[in-house]
């Protein structure tokens, strides 16, 4: 089961999208998630500390009650605990599911949950085949066929276009644009088998110094072009962030400001890392990605960064921080990333 807390993910931090009506909010999820969610429960917010929305995955019906119980504190706990963080007053929440069972047992346990912390459900709707079914609604028959809407044309999701924001059909799409491009990765790991492996792994002083060094200056080209670095170049990269001090000289320079440049940049590489060398590009990406607003692809580069290693460090603080919907903001940093590397010469 995966989280993603997210703010809007629009280029300009501070837009906002104004909702109105029930396809309002049903245009909304698409525009701030990033892809079109299936099998989840979205929960908008409104009138908190910061605004801040959250994707969860639906439940699966469970015969067993313990399997169930636990499943849905979890939803409960991911959705409520940072609501009440934030001071939420209120919040809208949408099931995508096409089987109205498993939507029905979420929303009654929110329910609930939601009213214990006085928390107000604006608007909750089950949406599946093109329909949204409104769980508010007294009407049992409106609530059973449900209302047909298309937000194809919704002027959010054209607004988002326009300002550049890619709107997946769903999110194994959005997953889909991490994978690899083979015959890049094939020649990337042959350069790494002629040139680099044998030398070894950066581990003296002046070998890190220079390493570093050499990453920030590729990285911060790369960055302000908006270009891609040669696999010649990409091979040497990634080969040596597998010094975690090497990796944190390109980590240092990723700022919200533009972070969505270093997306481009670290997605890039990504797809042309063989898959032994993924775990420094792939946390960078997903920093990235939280720092930039979007959510579901740093979840994405925290499940390709832990394929390659369970453990690695970077992916839990990112994953901590999308868990617990920490705004991006708090990944703000300067740190010196060469300290106590002295020269020995």
């Amino acid at each position: 089961m995966t989280l993603s807390s997210l703010p809007q993910p629009t280029p300009d931090p501070a837009a906002r999208f104004t909702a109105r009506s029930t396809e309002d909010l049903l245009a909304v999820a698409p525009a701030v998630l990033g892809f079109h969610p299936e099998d989840s429960v979205v929960m908008l917010t409104f009138g908190g500390d910061r605004a801040f929305h959250a994707r969860i995955d639906l439940p699966p019906p469970a015969e067993d009650l313990a399997t169930r119980r636990r499943d849905l504190d979890h939803l409960a706990t991911s959705l409520i605990a940072p609501a009440r963080r934030e001071r939420v007053p209120a919040v809208a929440l949408l099931f995508y599911s096409e089987d109205p069972r498993p939507a029905e047992v979420a929303w009654r346990r929110l329910r609930r949950e939601v009213g214990d912390c006085g928390i107000r459900v604006l608007e909750a709707v089950r949406v599946g085949a093109g329909r949204y079914h409104p769980l508010l609604d007294r009407d049992r028959r409106l609530r059973g066929v449900g209302v047909p809407f298309d937000i194809s044309a919704h002027p959010f999701v054209a607004e988002s276009v326009l300002d550049g924001t890619v709107i997946h059909r769903s999110r194994d799409a959005l997953v889909a644009t991490l994978g690899p491009d083979r015959v890049a990765q094939g020649r990337v790991r042959a350069v790494v088998d002629r040139e680099l492996r044998r030398g070894g792994v950066p581990e003296l002083v002046l070998e890190l110094l220079a390493a570093g060094t050499w990453v920030r200056a590729l990285v911060e080209r790369h960055v302000d072009a908006g270009t891609l670095p040669g696999e010649p170049e990409i091979a040497r990269l990634v080969w040596t962030m597998q010094a975690v001090r090497v990796r944190d000289a390109a980590w240092g320079l990723i700022h919200r400001a533009d972070a969505r440049a270093h997306v481009e940049l670290w997605l890039g590489v990504v797809r042309r890392t063989p898959e032994e060398l993924m775990a420094a590009p792939a946390a960078l990406l997903g920093w990235s990605a939280w720092m930039a607003g979007d959510g579901a692809l740093a979840w994405s580069a925290v499940d390709r960064c832990r394929e390659a290693d369970p453990a690695y460090r970077l992916a839990g603080l990112i994953a901590h921080a999308l868990e617990h919907a920490l705004p991006p903001e708090t990944g703000e940093m300067e740190f010196d990333w060469a300290a106590g590397l002295a020269d020995p010469g």
